[in-house]
Order: structure tokens, then sequence, then C-alpha cells
């Protein structure tokens, strides 16, 4: 049973960083097990957010390399990134556990140099919110299994 958290962690962290993963399907897999419903969100959403810690910690101190480098962002997308940060700020994180893009804010987060506190606190509140979904849909009293 540990091995399972275990998995999810390491599947949650790296789904948070540029490897494109998905973990929700192990955290519903996990909860119609019957695995704790609060335990598997917490794993989940304490792996997630960790990884974009990671990626918000590239994005401060290699984002411009990294951008610009490896993944090959010409000026044009990278002004229109940064006008949509400026328009919308920080909040953006709130969105950090969309696919593709939640990890561009995390690392355009970083690179703003956002507060590490605030950062924290947005992030983790929009992943653990989403894990908590995807944990209630797959739960017994879901609508999904009426």
């Amino acid at each position: 049973m540990e091995e399972t958290y275990i998995a999810l962690f390491l599947v949650s962290f790296l789904a948070a960083t540029i490897v494109p993963l998905g973990s929700e399907w192990l955290l519903a897999s996990m909860i119609i097990a019957g695995n704790s419903l609060p335990a598997t969100v917490a794993v989940a959403s304490s792996g997630n957010y960790l990884g974009s810690v990671t990626t918000y910690l590239i994005g401060i101190f290699g984002g411009l390399y990294l951008m610009r480098n490896i993944l090959k962002i010409d000026e044009e997308k990278e002004s229109r990134a940064k006008n949509f940060y400026k328009k919308y700020g920080s909040w953006t994180l709130l969105l950090s556990w969309l696919p593709v893009i939640g990890d561009a804010f995390c690392l355009v987060g970083g690179m703003a140099k956002v507060n590490f506190i605030k950062f924290s606190l947005l992030v983790f509140s929009g992943k653990a919110a989403r894990y908590l979904f995807v944990a209630l849909a797959a739960s017994e009293g879901s609508i999904l299994f009426r």
C-alpha cells in the first residue's frame, strides 16, 4: 500500500515539471481501489506542488536560458507570455493545475520572482482543489457511480 502512495507522489511530482505526464488517472484508480481520500489527495497535492516549486526555481535560476535555448521559444511568444502575465499577474498561478500551460505559469512565476509564499498559496490551492475534485468524482458516493 505504501508503494502506491510513493508512486502517486513521484508521478504527481513529475507531472508538475516539464515531463509530460498526467497523475489524475493514478489518483482516481487509488480512490476506486479504496485508498483513503484525504491521504491520497494530500500525497498527490504535495508531490504536484513540489514539482511546481522545482519549475519555479528553474524559472528563477535558468528560465530565460531554458526558454530561448532548450524550448526554442521565440521573442514573439515570449512577449505574448509576458503581456499575459502582466495583465493577469500571479493569479494565473491558481491555474497551474492545467495541462501544459500550468507548468509555464510556474516557470514564468519564477522568472517574475513572485513572492514564494504567494506562489505557494496559489499553486497549492489550485492543485489541491483539482485533486479533490478528481477524488470526489472517483469516489463511491459520486454521481458517476449511481
